[in-house]
C-alpha cells in the first residue's frame, strides 16, 4: 500500500507515522478491488474513485475500440487483412492487457454478463450492477463512435455496413438461424464464466487469470465469428449496433439475454464444483 493512499484515508500525519521505520507493520493494511483494510481494526473503506465507473468504462472501451476496431479496420484489408484469427486475437488481447492494467483496481468487469454472472457466483454486490453495466455499455458505444469517426475518413467512405454487428439469419456471417445464435451464445458465455471464475478462485495460481481469461475469449470466437459475429457481452453488441446500416437493432434483444442466460448457468455450474469440493 502506497503512503499517498494510506494518506487518502487516515490523513498526512498517520501516514508519516504508519510508514515511519520500525513503527507499523504494513502488511497489516491491504488495497484490493477498491476496498482498503486495515487488518488489525478489520476497518475497510471503499475507494471513493471506485464506484464512478470510469474504469468500466475505459476497460469496455478498449475492448470495443481493440476487438470491432479490428474487425471494421484491418480484418479484411487488401491482401494484409488480419481474418478471423486475427480479430479473434484481437478480442482475446483487449482483454488480457485491461484485466492487468485495471483488474486489480476495478474488478476487471468489461461485460454485463460477467457482472451479472460473478454476482450469481457471490463475487459481486447487487447493489453494484447497475452503475457497471451503464458504464460498460457508455464505455463501449463511445468506442464504436470514436470507430465510426475514423471510417469515414477513408477515400471512398461508402458506409459503415455491418460495422462489426452480431446477428442470425440474413446478418450471420454463415447465414445460421436464430436457434443456432441462441444456443452457440449461451454455451460460450457458460464457458466464459467458469473459465473467469476457476482463474480468479484464490485457490488458483496467482496473475495469471487475464492470461487464461484472454486466451478464453480467443478461443470463443475462433468458434463462434461465423455463427454471430461473436457476442458473449451485450456492452460490445449494442455499442456498434447504432452505427451500422443493417438491422442489427433488432436483433440486439438475442445479445443480452443469451449471454446473460449463459452466464448465470456457468456461474451455477461453478458454485456446484465449488460445494462438492467443500464437502
Amino acid at each position: 500500500v502506497s503512503k499517498s493512499l494510506t494518506a487518502q484515508y487516515l490523513g498526512t500525519k498517520k501516514a508519516n507515522k504508519v510508514f515511519s521505520q520500525g513503527d507499523f507493520d504494513r502488511s497489516a493494511f491491504t488495497f484490493s478491488n477498491g476496498v482498503f483494510c486495515d487488518t488489525n481494526t478489520k476497518r475497510c473503506h471503499v475507494d471513493r474513485y471506485f464506484d464512478n465507473g470510469h474504469r468500466k468504462f475505459i476497460g469496455t472501451f478498449w475492448l470495443v475500440f481493440g476487438g470491432c476496431g479490428s474487425a471494421v479496420l484491418a480484418a479484411a484489408f487488401p491482401e494484409l487483412g488480419i481474418g478471423f484469427v486475427g480479430v479473434a486475437l484481437a478480442f482475446g488481447l483487449t482483454v488480457l492487457t485491461g484485466a492487468y492494467a485495471l483488474g486489480h483496481i476495478s474488478g476487471g468487469h468489461f461485460n454485463p454478463a460477467v457482472s451479472i454472472g460473478l454476482w450469481v457466483g457471490g463475487r459481486f454486490n447487487a447493489k453494484d450492477l447497475a452503475p457497471y453495466i451503464i458504464a460498460q455499455v457508455v464505455g463501449g458505444i463511445f468506442a464504436a463512435f470514436i470507430l465510426y469517426l475514423i471510417v469515414q475518413g477513408q477515400a471512398g467512405f461508402t458506409g459503415t455496413g455491418g460495422f462489426a454487428t452480431n446477428g442470425f439469419g440474413d446478418l450471420s456471417p454463415g447465414k445460421y438461424s436464430l436457434v443456432s445464435a441462441l444456443l452457440i451464445e449461451i454455451v460460450l458465455t457458460a464457458i466464459f464464466l467458469i473459465v473467469i471464475l476457476g482463474s480468479t478462485d484464490k485457490r488458483a495460481p496467482a496473475g495469471f487469470a487475464p492470461i487464461a481469461i484472454g486466451l478464453a475469449l480467443t478461443l470463443i470466437h475462433l468458434i463462434s465469428i461465423p455463427v454471430t459475429n461473436t457476442s458473449v457481452n451485450p456492452a460490445r453488441s449494442t455499442a456498434v449496433a447504432f452505427f451500422a446500416e443493417t438491422a442489427a437493432l433488432s436483433q440486439l434483444w438475442l445479445f443480452w439475454v443469451a449471454p446473460i442466460v449463459g452466464a448465470v448457468i456457468g456461474a451455477l455450474i461453478y458454485k456446484c464444483f465449488e460445494q462438492k469440493n467443500s464437502q
